[in-house]
């Protein structure tokens, strides 16, 4: 899969781009089921019209740029781990469009000139609620009316479950409490965190449930704490497991708390420090917690793992 970078107003051309393409263009935080919608049909289109499949995306999110949200915007899917996805679908081509200030004062007609003729596109495939343009003015209906029969236009309409569109707003707002088995059903897979195993205080080596330290991958949105059944790969296999996600007090100042993602593996006895692993999360089990003393711990999490391997092996 080749991924092209480009910038408005000075890269906006690049020697790969070949086409003509059939574009899935949106921001695609999380590939969800609706997005997989959008990318499908683009997909559907590029067979039947001897296309290349391509998808436009954009970095970072414009939220940022433009300073709409209040609130700190967290990607369910940082961009390598978008573009891990797109590969895995079968698209051919990746527009990966920056999102600047001048890129967002784009008339929506410049923006159908400059990154949909100009890229070669010959079907443009999009949610109902895209827009584009300044102030995101252009809808897809007036992309319509804007392509002159260059190019042809397929809006897929609103993707439901339970009533409710499927967003990426609905998953993260999920991921915060730790719906995690909702989340699996809105994404079509379980949600995954990349990270690399670091070391920790090894107390649960000393209490006989060893863990392995994980440090998530820079961008990353950690769930709710509590403990989770999880799946973790690491060495090219899978291994079912508990998660632990809490705050722990530092060395440096026990009155600052820093966060922690420990994975106790079922039936594992491997030196893995320095392994770059991936966590799939399925249920969360519990809340974090405050024991009275060490046996107190190891009782739950003795209910922890018989829980985790019980739903685990059942899915």
């Amino acid at each position: 899969m080749k991924v092209i970078q480009l910038m408005y107003p000075h890269q906006i051309s690049h020697p790969d781009i070949e086409g003509p393409y059939s574009l899935a263009i949106g921001f695609f935080d999380g590939v969800h089921r609706g997005h997989q919608a959008v990318i499908e049909h683009a997909k559907k289109q590029a067979h039947e019209k001897n296309l290349k499949t391509a998808v436009m995306t954009f970095d970072p999110h414009p939220s940022i740029v433009l300073g709409q949200s209040k609130e700190q915007v967290f990607y369910i899917t940082p961009i390598k781990q978008k573009l891990d996805i797109l590969e895995s679908m079968g698209v051919d081509t990746v527009f990966v469009v920056r999102f600047t200030s001048d890129f967002a004062k784009l008339s929506p007609s410049k923006f159908v000139d400059v990154f949909i003729r100009k890229l070669n596109v010959k079907h443009v495939t999009a949610g109902f609620d895209f827009t584009f343009g300044a102030f995101g003015k252009g809808t897809m209906e007036e992309m319509k009316s804007l392509s002159n029969e260059d190019f042809d236009v397929t809006i897929i309409n609103k993707q439901v479950q339970e009533d409710e569109k499927i967003s990426s707003t609905r998953i993260r707002k999920l991921l915060q409490v730790g719906e995690m088995e909702a989340v699996h059903i809105l994404l079509g897979r379980p949600y995954q965190i990349p990270g690399i195993v670091v070391h920790g205080d090894k107390r649960g080596r000393q209490i006989g449930f060893p863990t392995a330290n994980i440090q998530a991958h820079e961008g990353t949105f950690i769930p709710a704490n509590g403990v989770y059944a999880v799946r973790m790969r690491v060495q090219n296999e899978w291994f079912d497991g508990v998660c632990n996600v809490g705050y722990k007090p530092t060395f440096k100042n026990p009155d600052e708390k820093s966060l922690s993602i420990e994975v106790h593996i079922m039936d594992f006895n491997k030196n893995i420090y320095a392994e770059e692993v991936q966590i799939d999360w399925y249920k969360h089990l519990r809340s974090e917690q405050k024991f009275d003393g060490i046996d107190a711990l190891k009782r739950q999490i003795e209910i922890d793992k018989a829980t985790a391997m019980k739903y685990l092996h059942e899915r």
